[in-house]
């Protein structure tokens, strides 16, 4: 595999308008995004930006963006056009779609998620992490994948995706990561398909992708990576990023 890591951003944020330029310890939140996929070491990284705002931002860390058509709906979309932009001659033949508001994902979950596509049978990989308590596995905000590891196995093929707590009975439950590695030829069929009902349903595009025949295959990490989507949010990951200090 030859991958890149491709980070879609836009300004527009119902939550916290303009999150990806929010200060984290004197960076933008996107340049933070940008060093979690730069210390992935698995390919070149760069942001597939919504607004010249975020291309700026990026361009002064030293990082590559790309200037994408505002109205694409969705980050998918935006991670398709900037491969196009940036890799024409297609020699990277995997894409990582990492989501800008990860600040504190470890480098190491972008190795991850590349393991599941040795099995050609798999054309998306993922990522999901233990679910602790039943209040966590009755939020909505929480994605819940069905997939079993059964016998000590690393990867499972993902059933299904919802905000509901699935699967019932007793047993392990997975919060699913929104982070995904495309072969480069599922990405593309994957952005020409329309939306699909269950997609439309649930509020969660990889359901598109299952409607349409398509396999993800899920991965399995230690703990789920928190997103920033309120100021809350934004403290948790300033308290997180914090520089350690040394003691004089």
């Amino acid at each position: 595999m030859n991958p890149i890591v491709l980070i879609p951003s836009r300004m527009a944020a119902t939550r916290l308008p303009g999150k990806p330029l929010a200060d984290i310890h004197g960076k933008p939140m996107i340049v933070h995004v940008l060093d979690r996929g730069r210390e992935a070491g698995i390919g070149p990284v760069a942001v597939a930006c919504g607004d010249p705002e975020i291309v700026t931002a990026v361009e002064a860390a030293g990082g590559t963006a790309v200037l994408t058509d505002p109205s694409l709906p969705r980050g998918s979309d935006r991670v398709h056009a900037a491969l196009a932009a940036l890799d024409p001659q297609g020699r990277h033949d995997v894409v990582v779609n990492l989501q800008g508001d990860l600040p504190t994902i470890p480098p190491g979950y972008l190795r991850t998620v590349l393991a599941p596509l040795a099995d050609p049978g798999f054309d998306i990989a993922t990522l999901v992490a233990p679910i602790d308590t039943e209040e966590e596995a009755a939020l909505p905000s929480v994605v819940k994948a069905a997939c079993a590891f059964d016998r000590g196995r690393a990867v499972s093929p993902a059933l299904y995706f919802s905000r509901v707590p699935i699967p019932w009975g007793e047993g392990p439950r997975w919060h699913h990561i929104g982070i995904y590695a495309f072969r480069r030829t599922a990405l593309a069929r994957f952005v020409s398909l329309p939306e699909s009902p269950l997609e439309r349903r649930e509020s969660l595009e990889q359901l598109r992708a299952l409607e349409a025949g398509m396999r993800i295959a899920c991965a399995r990490v230690e703990h789920a990576p928190f997103g920033v989507d309120t100021a809350a949010d934004l403290d948790r990951a300033r308290v997180a990023l914090a520089p350690q200090r040394t003691l004089q």
